[in-house]
């Protein structure tokens, strides 16, 4: 089961997580190993949850 809470990701990057972990599932690795490498991957990508908006002065 996941942890933490995902509220933060955009949709896209909740998209392109279940997406990865549909592909680790096909490859062999157990449900929670497969989470654990999408929620991994999209952190790697993005630098995790929503950015910050660039506040202009």
């Amino acid at each position: 089961m996941s942890r933490g809470d995902k509220s933060a990701y955009t949709e896209k990057q909740k998209r392109q997580a279940k997406h990865i972990e549909e592909s680790e599932r096909e490859r062999g690795h157990s449900q929670e190993e497969a989470e654990r490498i999408a929620w991994a991957t999209v952190n790697k990508q993005d630098g995790g949850g929503l950015k910050k908006l660039n506040k202009t002065r």
